[in-house]
C-alpha cells in the first residue's frame, strides 16, 4: 500500500482513494469501498481498465513488447526451458532444481493415460465434432472419476489435479484428433517426452512404428512455452471466475477451453489460415492490402497487431526462425498458402502503413502455419493452445484459491431497460 491517494469529488464531497502499487506496470486506485461511500458504480466495458486481481504469475509490458513468467524474460525460457520446466515454474513460483524436476516430470509421465471409460465416451460425439466441443465435455467430466480428491480447500488437492490436468491434457487434445480422422486411438507411452508423447498419440497408428521428428518436437515445445500465460486474458479471467465459486478445478479448465474457443481468443490462428485461403494466392495479396486498408471494408488481415503489444509481439520474434526451419523440412514445403504467407509477412513488415500502426506479425500468424506445416488440421489448432495454456490456467486457479481476499466474481451493471411496469393478464391486452 502507498500513500498516495486518488481524489474523487461529488459534488461538495471528496473521498479519497487509496493508490495500490505493483512491482513493475500500472498502479491502481482502488475503488473496493466506492459503492458503500457513495453508491455510485464504476463502468469499464470489457473490464479494460480494472485490474481484478492480484497475481505474481506473468508481467506483460504491451507498449515495450516485455512478456515474462514469474519474472524471467520469455526470451530466456524459450531458448533454454522444456514446456515442463516452464509449467512447473508457473505453479510453483520457482524454477525447480534438478531433483524437483525429476520428481515432477515422473508424476506427470505417470498420470497421461485415461480412464478406459473416458475414451469410450469418445465415442458418443459425431465422427465431426469439432475437438474442442469433446474436450470441453470430456474435461468436465473428469471430476467423476477424481471426486474423491477435488476439495478444493486442501493444497494436496489442489497441487495433484493440476498435475493431473497438464498430464491427461495431451491425451485428451489427441483423442479427440484420433477421433476425428476415425483412427485408433493411442495411448500414452511413459518412456517418451511430454511433446514427443504427444505428436506420438496424435501421428502414430498400430500398423506401423512411428519416429518423433525433433525438429516438429522442438518447434511444438517452443510453441507451448509461448502459449503457456499470459496474463488476465478471457480463458484465464473465466478459469478465475468460475473457480471463484468454489467450482472443482475440472469444472473450472473446461470453461476456460470453453471461453479459449471463441475466434477473437485461442481462434486467432485458425483465422489465419482461413485468412490465407481466403486470399488464394500471391497474385491477390495487392488487393487484399488494398482492401485492409481501406476502413469501409469489412475485409481484415489476421495475424497482424495484437490487442495487449503496441510494438512487435515477442512471442512472435521467438518463434519466427522456428517457423521457417519447420517451413522448409515440410514435405508440403513448396505450398503456395505458405509462399502467400512468407509474402505477406515480407510487405507488412516493410509497409508504412502497418509500420506506421505496429501491424507486425503476430505469434498467431507463425503459429497457424507451423501447424499447418506438422499436417496439425486447422480445427486442432485451438485444441494445441488449450493444451499449452492449462500450465496458466492451474497456476492462476491455484494462485486465487490461495489469496486471502479472494471472493466470489460479482461483477456489476448498469441497468438501462424499463422500470417498474405492472402486469395485464393476456385477455386485456390488445
Amino acid at each position: 500500500m502507498s500513500d498516495q491517494h486518488a481524489i474523487l469529488t461529488l459534488g461538495d464531497e471528496i473521498l479519497r482513494l487509496n493508490i495500490v502499487n505493483g512491482t513493475e506496470g500500472p498502479g491502481t486506485i482502488d475503488i473496493a469501498p466506492l459503492y458503500k461511500q457513495t453508491g455510485l458504480f464504476t463502468r469499464d466495458p470489457g473490464f479494460l481498465s480494472t485490474a481484478s486481481c492480484n497475481s505474481q504469475i506473468t508481467y506483460i509490458d504491451g507498449d515495450a513488447g516485455i512478456l515474462r513468467y514469474r519474472g524471467y524474460p520469455i526470451e530466456q525460457l524459450a531458448e533454454h526451458a522444456s514446456f515442463l520446466e516452464v509449467a512447473y515454474l508457473l505453479i510453483h513460483g520457482e524454477l525447480p532444481t534438478r531433483v524437483e524436476f525429476a520428481e515432477f516430470e515422473h508424476v506427470i509421465t505417470n498420470h497421461t493415460m485415461l480412464k478406459e471409460g473416458l475414451f469410450r465416451f469418445f465415442e458418443g460425439f459425431h465422427y465431426d465434432a469439432h475437438p474442442m466441443a469433446m474436450m470441453v465435455g470430456v474435461v468436465g467430466s473428469l471430476s467423476a472419476f477424481y471426486h474423491d480428491t477435488i476439495d478444493i480447500h486442501n493444497p494436496e488437492h489442489r497441487i495433484r489435479n493440476a498435475y493431473r490436468l497438464i498430464a491427461k491434457m495431451p491425451t485428451i487434445a489427441a483423442a479427440a484428433y484420433k477421433h476425428n480422422a476415425g483412427e485408433l486411438v493411442i495411448y500414452p507411452n511413459n518412456q517418451v517426452s511430454y511433446i514427443g508423447n504427444m505428436l506420438r498419440m496424435m501421428f502414430a497408428t498400430h500398423c506401423e512404428p512411428y519416429q518423433i521428428d525433433p525438429l516438429a518436437e522442438k518447434a511444438l515445445n517452443l510453441l507451448f512455452i509461448l502459449h503457456a500465460d499470459h496474463e488476465q486474458n478471457a480463458s484465464t479471467s473465466t478459469v478465475r471466475l468460475v473457480g471463484s465459486s468454489g467450482a472443482n478445478p475440472f469444472a473450472c479448465i473446461s470453461a476456460g477451453i470453453a471461453s479459449l474457443w471463441g475466434p477473437a481468443h485461442g481462434g486467432a490462428n485458425e483465422a489465419v489460415l482461413n485468412m490465407l485461403n481466403q486470399i488464394g494466392s500471391v497474385d491477390k495479396i495487392s488487393e487484399y492490402i488494398a482492401r485492409a486498408k481501406d476502413k469501409d471494408d469489412p475485409f481484415r488481415l489476421m495475424g497482424f497487431g495484437h490487442r495487449v503489444y503496441k510494438n512487435y509481439d515477442p512471442r512472435a520474434k521467438i518463434i519466427r526462425d522456428v517457423c521457417y526451419a519447420v517451413l522448409e523440412q515440410s514435405a508440403d514445403a513448396n505450398n503456395p498458402l505458405f509462399e502467400l504467407a512468407l509474402r505477406l509477412e515480407e510487405i507488412a513488415l516493410n509497409d508504412d502503413y502497418f509500420i506506421a500502426r505496429n501491424l507486425y506479425p503476430n505469434v498467431d500468424f507463425y503459429s497457424g502455419i507451423i501447424y499447418r506445416a506438422l499436417n496439425i488440421p486447422e480445427n486442432m489448432f485451438t485444441a494445441m493452445f488449450a493444451v499449452a495454456r492449462t500450465a496458466g490456467w492451474v497456476s492462476h486457479w491455484i494462485e486465487m484459491l490461495e489469496d486471502p481476499e479472494h471472493r466470489i466474481g460479482r461483477p456489476r451493471q448498469l441497468y438501462q431497460g424499463a422500470q417498474q411496469r405492472v402486469y395485464q393478464p393476456v385477455s386485456q391486452r390488445s
